[in-house]
């Protein structure tokens, strides 16, 4: 399960950068493309609009002219520069203006009604383009150049956008190809770069749950030997007596710490669990939890109860769910002072079945909340192994958990307490 979300992580990751790249590289060539056609079409706009220019001062000389349409077959002048009748195509218009901005007369199928500005030379008004250029008399001085008005050359967009949205068709086409060619190639390369990694953890695993087997047999020929020895202690010294205590004591949280390993390691082996569910009476559990500790709790002069008002149901396995609870509720009781309380309590909600676990214990800070669940961490550094804990209470809990497809949530404040909440599925009797 772990690879397969490290995988799928790997994916999304690879995606995201082949994705944005070519993202950024389509709309950088479409900018460009269309930058170049915008640019083109403003250029034969602008020539168009210099050999109008021409007809200008006939169009100013005819009173008749004035604000009508101008033939093509206007006769302006005998020059050797290119009409503009025959540069001018069916989708442009062309308009001539005085100084003042009067129009003079326009030319062409498509005029476009549009406020003039002789202060905007090129303009863009919604699917009409449009250029302005000014009109001096003729004169080789420029200070005797005077303004004899403009012309303003327009033209449809329609067909130019029309081959840019083609173009950003074809890009968006081939760039879905490439988005799917590459996530089968990532998946492919991810799954390959992942297998050496895949197999060290697997026999990482595999050493784990077999020396966590094979240390079963000689501790409990140690933990026998001592309880032995410990029967004649009239064989030894009175001084050794402390010895064997300690040995007896190394010897059983040896044991505990290798049972932890081995179950981590069972849990971790497969992703689905190898045991047959069984319907289990939550509410009967959670009494027999309760009771168990209830003298360690008693003890260390911490109140430990249990609050539930209805019986409810979970399906798994009933060791597991015991071991569960069983690790979060002693973990309250060591992280509690003398006087504090330990409260275990039931809620269903719908489909769901919800224990906390709170405490009065002395918290967790809010950047250490993300590590409670490492396996040998510890809340409180000053506690030592002595004190029975392996470290693995709690990642133990959260295997189990997983395992039973429910989770682990964790609320807490320094100084005040923490609770401890599973939700696991709920199911009938």
């Amino acid at each position: 399960m772990m690879f397969w979300t490290l995988r799928w992580r790997l994916l999304i990751s690879y995606l995201s950068v082949i994705v944005a790249i070519l993202g950024i590289s389509i709309i950088t060539v479409y900018e460009f493309f269309a930058y170049r056609l915008y640019q083109k079409l403003d250029n034969q706009m602008i020539t168009l609009a210099d050999a109008a220019a021409h007809s200008l001062l006939i169009i100013k000389d005819d009173p008749k002219a004035v604000g009508r349409r101008i033939p093509r077959n206007l006769d302006y002048d005998e020059d050797l520069d290119i009409p503009w009748q025959d540069l001018q195509k069916n989708h442009q218009a062309v308009e001539w203006f005085d100084a003042n901005g009067q129009l003079l007369g326009n030319a062409g199928r498509y005029i476009p009604q549009l406020p003039f500005d002789a202060n905007v030379k090129t303009s863009q008004n919604k699917n009409i383009r449009s250029v302005i250029i000014p009109v001096y008399s003729a004169s080789f001085i420029p200070e005797r150049k005077r303004l004899q008005g403009y012309v303003r050359v327009s033209e449809s967009t329609e067909n130019l956008q029309e081959e840019l949205d083609t173009l950003m068709w074809g890009f968006s086409g081939g760039g879905l190809i490439a988005v799917i060619l590459s996530g089968i190639g990532s998946w492919w390369l991810t799954k390959q770069s992942l297998k050496p990694i895949e197999q060290s953890f697997q026999q990482l695993k595999q050493f784990t749950a077999d020396a966590s087997h094979e240390l079963r047999s000689p501790l409990t020929v140690v933990k026998t030997s001592v309880q032995v020895m410990s029967n004649h202690s009239e064989r030894f010294h009175p001084k050794d007596q402390k010895k064997l205590k300690a040995i007896a004591c190394a010897t059983d949280q040896m044991t505990r710490l290798v049972e932890d390993l081995l179950l981590l390691a069972r849990t971790n082996a497969t992703v689905t669990p190898t045991f047959e569910w069984i319907s289990i009476p939550l509410d009967e559990l959670l009494e027999d939890v309760v009771d168990l500790l209830q003298l360690q709790a008693e003890v260390k002069g911490i109140v430990l109860k249990l609050e539930i008002s209805e019986q409810v149901y979970v399906k798994g396995n009933p060791i597991q769910i015991k071991r569960l609870f069983s690790n979060l509720v002693e973990n309250a009781l060591q992280y509690t002072s003398i006087g504090g309380t330990v409260t275990v309590s039931v809620l269903r909600r719908e489909r769901f079945v919800f224990v906390s676990v709170n405490d009065t214990g002395i918290g967790i800070a809010p950047e250490h909340i993300s590590l409670v669940f490492n396996r040998f961490w510890r809340a409180d550094k000053a506690r030592s192994c002595r004190e029975g804990g392996s470290g693995l209470g709690l990642a133990i809990a959260q295997a189990i958990a997983q395992t039973h497809k429910g989770e682990i949530t964790v609320k807490s404040q320094v100084g005040v307490g923490s609770c401890f909440q599973v939700r696991l599925r709920a199911t009938s009797q």
